[in-house]
């Protein structure tokens, strides 16, 4: 099993979203200027980091911990699958034949592709292959994959090219998966490279949707987005705690339930 993040104060939470940020490892003197503290407080919260299991620290550094990596692929479509269909239909339904559509590379996000094979006339914008091959040459779609290295575990395409592809779409819907959803950091993802893409699609699409277990409520992962008013609809399988559930009623987020 997942260990689980866990920080003790806002000076933690600021220190983990810097290292997610460059990438998951850097300096201790650049996170000292990035948050304006001395050396010695970011130390300090380093060590309290580590007792927690969350950081291992280096000579003049400190890395996230691979645990805070997500499983590969295939083993994330394994877990709870009848559940990620359940809400992938959810999406589904949520969308026309003909409309243009965002797909991320999350596993539950490739759910929503497989169930809207029955639908038509689609115009798909991805960076991960597993979309495009459900979804291409079916029912007179349209699928553009972006470019760059495809990463081993996921298939999925990162880079420049894959940001500048994406970014020339303005698209219906853009549907994400994500990494973990809290009251006071919003929504939050394992990989800075994938944050990157998720922030370009909300931005050029007209509804954001988050498809998301349960689960990962009031979980953290490394990388936050900028803005929780960056979605619009989260769809799940269970009423979240009353905290998240404030923190959706206070940025006008809609909730979807089975």
């Amino acid at each position: 099993m997942q260990k689980i993040a866990k920080t003790t104060n806002q000076r933690e939470e600021e220190i983990l979203r810097e290292i997610g940020k460059a990438g998951g490892s850097c300096r201790v003197n650049y996170l000292a200027k990035r948050l304006r503290v001395s050396s010695e407080t970011i130390r300090r919260n380093i060590r309290s980091l580590e007792d927690n299991g969350v950081v291992r620290k280096v000579h003049g550094g400190v890395h996230l911990l691979d645990h805070l990596n997500e499983l590969p692929f295939q083993n994330r479509m394994d877990t709870q699958s009848d559940i990620k269909q359940s809400l992938a239909r959810l999406a589904a339904g949520t969308i026309n034949n003909g409309d243009s559509v965002f797909l991320d590379v999350g596993s539950t996000t490739a759910y929503v592709a497989m169930a809207l094979r029955d639908h038509k006339d689609l115009l798909i914008v991805t960076n991960s292959i597993f979309v495009a091959q459900t979804l291409a040459t079916r029912n007179n779609n349209r699928v553009f994959l972006a470019g760059g290295e495809l990463r081993p575990h996921d298939g999925g395409a990162f880079g420049a090219e894959a940001l500048e592809l994406v970014g020339r779409f303005n698209v219906q819907f853009a549907v994400f998966s994500i990494g973990a959803i809290n009251a006071s950091m919003g929504f939050m993802l394992h990989d800075f490279e994938e944050a990157n893409i998720a922030r370009i699609a909300a931005r050029n699409a007209q509804v954001r949707i988050v498809v998301t277990v349960s689960d990962k409520f009031g979980k953290r992962a490394p990388v936050v987005l900028d803005h929780a008013n960056m979605i619009d609809i989260v769809i799940t399988d269970s009423e979240p705690p009353q905290e998240i559930r404030k923190m959706l009623d206070l940025h006008g987020i809609d909730l979807i339930l089975p």
